[in-house]
């Protein structure tokens, strides 16, 4: 199963979705390798926008049909699962059932200063509360920025301040350190110490705050540049 969230409804996006699903399901076999072997795969898509105005069911289901007589492919083995959060309108006390209990959850989790009762007993939510309250933002500042396209633009830009800031550190310790060597060997002692280290530590705090606001971790590595392996390392440091 693929499971993302997605924040902003950028350009691409649903090609996006049908193309991970694709190569997830085309690249289970290894050369020579039987077709039955592979293993159905299920998209699974949390939207925290409308994709699908025409439906008022909040979660919908996607799979090959017959385009005019709409019959099923006979084979279930790609299925696409959209949630669009912003059609979930169930208050607490209306929660019947897990699913209802996430979705409020996702719904509602910046507002929440503790996890309600109702979701006390699921392991699971409360390891996602926990991760949650781990983000450096205010809950003003998430009103702020959380639904803003330009709170991605604020990301990238953040990084383009961190290079520039490590830029000059590093230029000036370059400069200090290799003036025997030359200008050329001091510019890229400076590019190699200050950039590497106030880069690095700017796309981690980024990271975090990102992870606070439930993004998907595709989304994040993209922001930031970090790899998957990275961002995992910070996942495992939030939750201590």
């Amino acid at each position: 199963m693929i499971i993302e969230m997605q924040v902003l409804n950028v350009e691409g996006f649903e090609k996006r979705i049908l193309y991970n699903a694709a190569k997830s399901y085309s690249t289970q076999l290894k050369s020579g390798q039987a077709y039955n072997l592979l293993n159905p795969v299920i998209a699974l898509t949390i939207t925290d926008f409308v994709m699908f105005s025409e439906l008022s069911n909040v979660i919908s289901r996607f799979v090959l049909k017959e385009k005019d007589f709409l019959i099923d492919y006979p084979i279930y083995d790609i299925e696409l699962i959209f949630v669009e959060l912003p059609k979930f309108k169930k208050q607490l006390s209306e929660l019947e059932n897990i699913i209802d209990k996430w979705l409020f959850f996702l719904n509602n989790a910046r507002g929440l200063t503790d996890i309600p009762i109702e979701m006390d007993n699921i392991p699971e939510m409360k390891k996602a509360f926990y991760i949650a309250n781990q983000a450096n933002l205010t809950l003003e500042e998430l009103d702020d920025q959380e639904k803003s396209e330009f709170f991605i633009q604020d990301q990238r830009g953040a990084i383009t301040g961190a290079v520039s800031k490590a830029l000059k550190q590093g230029l000036q310790e370059g400069l200090q350190e290799g003036l025997q060597e030359g200008l050329r060997e001091g510019l890229q002692e400076g590019l190699r110490e200050g950039t590497q280290q106030g880069i690095q530590q700017e796309k981690v705090e980024i990271a975090k705050k990102m992870l606070g606001l439930m993004m998907d971790d595709r989304t994040i590595c993209e922001v930031t540049g970090l790899a998957i392996a990275e961002l995992e390392s910070i996942k495992n440091s939030l939750m201590g």
